[in-house]
């Protein structure tokens, strides 16, 4: 089984994504898309497989997002993706593909719908909120919170 995470290790979120894998019992392929940036072919096929728009992959923060215009309702999904090979970091992360599906792992629980194997033991994000019990059990949101 493969399972492979288009990942920015100075994202939080992409790391806790990568740990929850790994919690699982799996070491999967890590993609740093920023040093090997991906194919425009493989981002679209990515982004097709996900069944999200275009637009639901681009990232504003931290990028050159608003320098570039990319709030314009009138740009294509091709111009987008353009924008997206010229500057690899306008692409949300992290990406995650499994046998069971490729998904925008935000926020990084999201994972847990599509990983193949269970977790295996407790797991809390780096900012302490607790995300999977010591039975492997995803622990339920305070809905106060």
């Amino acid at each position: 089984m493969t399972v492979t995470i288009y990942h920015n290790p100075d994202c939080g979120t992409s790391r806790n994504t990568l740990a929850l894998i790994r919690n699982s019992g799996e070491e999967p392929k890590v993609i740093e898309y920023l040093r090997t940036p991906l194919a425009r072919e493989v981002l679209a096929n990515l982004i097709r497989r996900m069944g999200i728009p275009v637009r639901d992959v681009l990232r504003e923060k931290g990028t050159p997002y608003t320098e570039l215009g990319l709030s314009d309702p009138s740009l294509t999904d091709s111009q987008l993706l353009d924008a997206m090979m010229a500057h690899p970091i306008l692409i949300n992360r992290p990406i995650v593909v499994t046998p069971l599906g490729v998904k925008l792992c935000r926020p990084s629980e999201a994972v847990l719908e599509i990983l193949p194997n269970p977790q295996r033991g407790a797991f809390a994000k780096e900012d302490g909120e607790a995300v999977v019990d010591a039975d492997g059990h995803r622990v339920a949101k305070d809905p106060a919170a």
